[in-house]
C-alpha cells in the first residue's frame, strides 16, 4: 500500500530564518572561527591531525602536498583541495605565522605576495614543535573524538595543543556577520604569561602585559600606541597602530638614503606592490622632489627596500610622509573573537589565558587518569608473575597435568583442581589456595621460559618498583591541582627553552607623523582632456608651442591656475570636483591618468556634459537642460564647495542632463526633439533656479517622444545644423512661446 504524501504547512520567512540561522552557526563554528581551545579552525586541525596519521614526522621524509591534501578531503574534510592546501600554505609560511606548523619543502609562496607552487609540486611534514605539543598525547584519551562525514573514520573534536597557539600564531576569518582578528604573539612571552596566570588566577589585565607586551609580528616592525594596547587586550578589540622599521644610510656626494628593514605585519603579500606605488605617486603628484630612485633589493635574507634622496633632502621629513601618505604605517584591527563552549565570543587576553589553562588541567587529568590506568594494569600483571615466579614448579605441575587451557586457568584462578592430575597430594593442596587474577592468569599462561631467568626476575623486579613509583607520582598529580600546575608548568617551560626567540616587534609610543605640506608656486597652467578621459596639466608656454595639436587631439582644454579646481557636470546631474594637483604636471605628449582615477566621476555610468574651472563660476550664470525638456537656469555661486560630489540639479525618474552651460541672458535656445520638432526660445524666458529644484517645462513632447539635443544660439550670429543631410539654419526660426509644441522639419 502506498503512503499517503504528508504535506507540512509552515511560514516561508520563518523557514528562510531557520535554514539561514543554520547555514550561519555551520559557517561560524565549524569553518571560519578557531577554537578557544586548540587555536585552530576545523581546516587546519584537520590537515594536522591527517599529517600526524599518515606519519609524516618531522624526523622522517617530506611527503608530497598533494597526498597530504588528497587524504585529508577524503577522509575528514570534503570542502575542496584548494581551502586545504591553502590552510597547508599557510602553516608553512613564517612570515605569516608567529611558529610555523608546517615544514614546507619547495616554494610556499613569499612574503611580496607571491603564490605557492601547485600541491603536486611542493613537500611537507610536521614541524618538531607541532608533533610535541600539539599532536602528542592524541592517543591518551585526552581528547574526544567523533566520527567523520561519512562515519568511516574518526577525527579529534580538538587538538590536545599544550601552548596557547591562538595568541602565538592569532588568527584571520571570516564567518557570518562577524570577523576575527588576533595578532600573533612572542612564545617565550604568552608561556610567561600562563605562568604568571596559573600561580595568581586573579591577575589583571595590566599585570598580564608585564609579560604579554604587545604583539610579535613575524615581520618585526613597530606597534606605535603602546598605552592604547590595554584597553584592547582588556576588551579584545580596538585598532593597533603599526609601523615599518626605517634606517637613515648616508651616501657618496653628501646624499642620503631611506632603508626599510623591516614592514608592517600589514603590508605582506601584494601590499608591498601597493607601497611602491604610492611613493612613485608623491613624486608624480609632485607631493616630494626630494625622491631621485626607490628599488626594492629584498631577498631571502630580508626586507630592504631603498630610497634615495636628492642632495640637501630632510630625510626626517620624508620618513614622516612616508608614515603619512603610504602604508609604511597602517592599523591592525584587532577583533580577538573564537569559539568556546561551543559559541562564539569576543574575549581579551586574560579570558583567553583562562579558557587555554583550564584546557590544560583537562588534557592533564584525563591523561594522567589513563597512565595511572595503565600502570595498574601493569602492577597487576607484575604482581601476578613475581608471585609465579615464587610457585614456578607447582605452576609447571599443573600445567602438566592439566588437558586443556581451560582447566589450567581454572586452576590458577580459582583453584580448582578437579581435573588435573598431580604427583603429589600437597601439590594439589598448594594449588587449591591459588586464587590469581583473569590478567594474571593470562600473563602467566603466556610467559615464556626464558623469563624464569635470575636477570629476567631481577628486571621484573625493577619493572615492578618503577611501575609503583609511576603510580605514586600519577595518584599526587591527580590528588593535587598544585602539583598538577607543577607539571603543566614545568612542561611549558620545556617548550620555552626549546622553542622561543627572541622579540622582533619593538612595543612603544611614538609621535604621530606630522607632514606640513608646502603650499606649491602659483603658476598658470592649462589642463587638458582627450576623449578618452586622460587628464594632464601642462605648462601655459608648452600649450602655445602646441596649440593646433592640443585643440584638435583634446576634448577640453581649459587655462586656470594650477591651485584650482576643475567641475565635472555629468548626465547624472552631478558635480564632481577634482583638484589640478593631483593630475601629473608635465609633457605634452605625456598620456595623462583617467579622470575618475582622481575624482569621484565615474567612466561606466556617467558622460561628461560640461567641464569648466571652479573659479569661473562665481561669476556665471549655467542653464541646465534635460532629455525631459525641463530647463531652468542656476547662480554659479550655489556650486562653489569643497564636497568632492555634490547634486547638480534635480531629476525626475528617468531623465538625464543634457546640456550645462553658461549663459549671459540675450541668447536664444532651440530645442530639437528626437522626432524632429524643434522649438526656439529666448533665454531670458527661463526662470532662475536653485541647484535642488527639477525646473520649468521648456517644451511639450509628444507621447514617447523626448530631447535629441539643445542647441544655444548667440545673439546675431547664424547657427546651421545638418538635418537629414541637408542644411537647416536654426537662426533664421521665429522665436515661439516656451511650453509649447513647435514646429516638425
Amino acid at each position: 500500500m502506498r503512503q499517503e504524501e504528508q504535506i507540512i504547512r509552515t511560514e516561508y520567512s520563518e523557514l528562510m530564518q531557520k535554514s539561514f540561522i543554520d547555514y550561519a552557526m555551520s559557517v561560524i563554528i565549524a569553518r571560519a572561527l578557531p577554537d578557544v581551545r586548540d587555536g585552530l579552525k576545523p581546516v587546519q586541525r584537520r590537515t594536522l591531525y591527517d599529517m600526524y596519521e599518515l606519519g609524516i614526522r618531522y624526523d622522517k621524509p617530506y611527503r608530497k602536498s598533494a597526498r597530504i591534501v588528497g587524504d585529508t578531503m577524503g577522509k575528514y574534510h570534503p570542502h575542496g583541495d584548494s581551502s586545504i592546501y591553502g590552510a597547508l600554505v599557510v602553516m608553512a609560511q613564517d612570515f605569516k605565522m608567529g611558529m610555523p606548523l608546517v615544514d614546507g619543502h619547495g616554494n610556499f609562496g613569499s612574503i611580496e605576495g607571491d603564490g605557492a607552487a601547485a600541491m603536486r609540486y611542493t613537500e611537507a611534514r610536521l614541524h618538531k614543535i607541532t608533533q610535541e605539543a600539539y599532536l602528542a598525547d592524541l592517543d591518551k584519551n585526552v581528547v574526544d573524538f567523533v566520527p567523520n562525514f561519512d562515519e568511516t573514520e574518526k577525527e579529534p573534536v580538538v587538538l590536545p595543543v599544550k601552548v596557547p597557539n591562538l595568541l602565538v600564531n592569532g588568527a584571520e576569518g571570516i564567518a557570518v556577520g562577524m570577523t576575527t582578528n588576533i595578532p600573533p604573539h612572542n612564545l617565550g612571552e604568552v608561556i610567561d604569561g600562563v605562568i604568571a596566570y596559573m600561580k595568581n588566577p586573579d591577575i589583571n589585565t595590566e599585570q598580564m602585559m608585564a609579560y604579554i607586551p604587545g604583539p610579535d609580528f613575524p615581520t618585526g616592525g613597530l606597534v606605535a600606541n603602546k598605552d592604547e594596547l590595554k584597553a584592547i587586550y582588556a576588551t579584545g578589540s580596538g585598532k593597533i597602530k603599526v609601523r615599518g622599521k626605517v634606517e637613515i644610510e648616508p651616501m657618496k656626494g653628501g646624499r642620503e638614503r631611506i632603508v626599510i628593514t623591516e614592514i608592517p605585519y600589514t603590508m605582506i603579500g601584494a601590499n608591498i606592490g601597493k607601497f611602491l606605488n604610492d611613493v612613485y605617486s608623491l613624486v608624480e603628484t609632485k607631493k616630494t622632489n626630494d625622491i631621485v630612485d626607490i628599488t626594492n633589493q629584498s631577498s631571502k635574507e630580508g626586507i630592504r627596500i631603498v630610497i634615495e634622496l636628492r642632495k640637501g633632502a630632510d630625510a626626517g621629513h620624508m620618513i614622516n610622509l612616508l608614515y603619512k601618505k603610504t602604508k609604511l604605517e597602517d592599523t591592525f584591527g584587532v577583533n580577538m573573537l573564537a569559539v568556546a563552549d561551543g559559541r562564539p565570543e569576543t574575549m581579551g587576553i586574560v579570558p583567553m589565558i583562562r579558557h587555554h589553562v583550564a584546557f590544560q588541567y583537562e588534557l592533564a587529568t584525563r591523561k594522567y587518569q589513563t597512565l595511572l590506568s595503565r600502570e595498574l594494569d601493569k602492577k597487576e600483571i607484575q604482581e601476578g608473575l613475581i608471585a609465579a615466579c615464587d610457585v614456578i614448579d607447582l605452576i609447571i605441575e599443573i600445567l602438566r597435568g592439566s588437558k586443556n587451557v581451560k582447566d589450567a586457568k581454572a586452576c590458577l584462578t580459582g583453584g580448582v583442581t578437579a581435573n588435573i592430575t598431580f604427583k603429589t597430594r600437597q601439590a594439589e593442596k598448594n594449588a587449591a589456595r591459588l586464587r590469581f587474577t583473569e590478567r594474571q592468569a593470562d600473563a602467566i599462561l603466556e610467559m615464556r621460559l626464558y623469563k624464569l631467568i635470575g636477570l629476567e626476575i631481577e628486571a621484573l623486579m625493577k619493572d615492578h618498583e618503577k611501575t609503583l613509583a609511576n603510580i605514586a607520582e600519577y595518584e599526587a598529580i591527580l590528588g593535587s591541582r598544585g602539583v598538577m600546575a607543577k607539571t603543566i608548568i614545568k612542561e611549558l617551560q620545556r617548550y620555552k627553552k626549546e622553542y622561543a626567540r627572541p622579540r622582533r616587534t619593538v612595543v612603544d609610543n611614538l609621535e604621530a607623523a606630522v607632514v606640513v605640506e608646502e603650499k606649491p608656486e602659483e603658476m598658470d597652467i592649462v589642463f587638458l582632456m582627450d576623449r578618452f578621459g586622460y587628464a594632464k596639466t601642462i605648462d601655459v608656454a608648452a600649450y602655445e608651442r602646441n596649440k593646433e595639436a592640443a585643440d584638435a587631439e583634446n576634448r577640453c582644454v581649459i587655462t586656470c591656475r594650477n591651485t584650482d579646481k576643475i567641475c565635472i557636470f555629468t548626465n547624472r546631474g552631478q558635480m564632481h570636483l577634482l583638484k589640478l594637483s593631483d593630475l601629473p604636471f608635465g609633457k605634452f605628449r605625456d598620456k595623462g591618468t583617467p579622470i575618475d582615477n582622481v575624482s569621484n566621476y565615474n567612466s561606466g555610468g556617467e558622460n561628461f556634459v560640461y567641464i569648466t574651472n571652479l573659479c569661473a563660476l562665481s561669476s556665471q550664470k549655467l542653464l541646465f537642460g534635460t532629455r525631459g525638456a525641463m530647463l531652468k537656469a542656476v547662480d554659479g555661486k550655489e556650486f562653489l564647495v569643497s564636497k568632492k560630489t555634490t547634486a547638480a540639479t534635480k531629476l525626475a525618474d528617468g531623465d538625464e542632463v543634457l546640456l550645462v552651460t553658461p549663459i549671459e541672458g540675450s541668447e536664444t535656445i532651440v530645442m530639437q526633439s528626437e522626432k524632429d520638432f524643434f522649438l526656439r526660445i529666448g533665454v531670458d524666458t527661463v526662470p532662475e533656479k536653485k541647484k535642488t529644484a527639477v525646473g520649468v517645462r521648456g517644451m511639450k513632447l509628444g507621447a514617447g517622444d523626448q530631447l535629441r539635443q539643445i542647441h544655444l544660439l548667440p545673439e546675431g550670429q547664424r547657427y546651421v545644423i545638418e538635418l537629414r543631410q541637408k542644411e537647416t539654419e536654426l537662426s533664421n526660426m521665429r522665436v515661439g512661446n516656451r511650453d509649447t509644441k513647435g514646429t516638425k522639419k
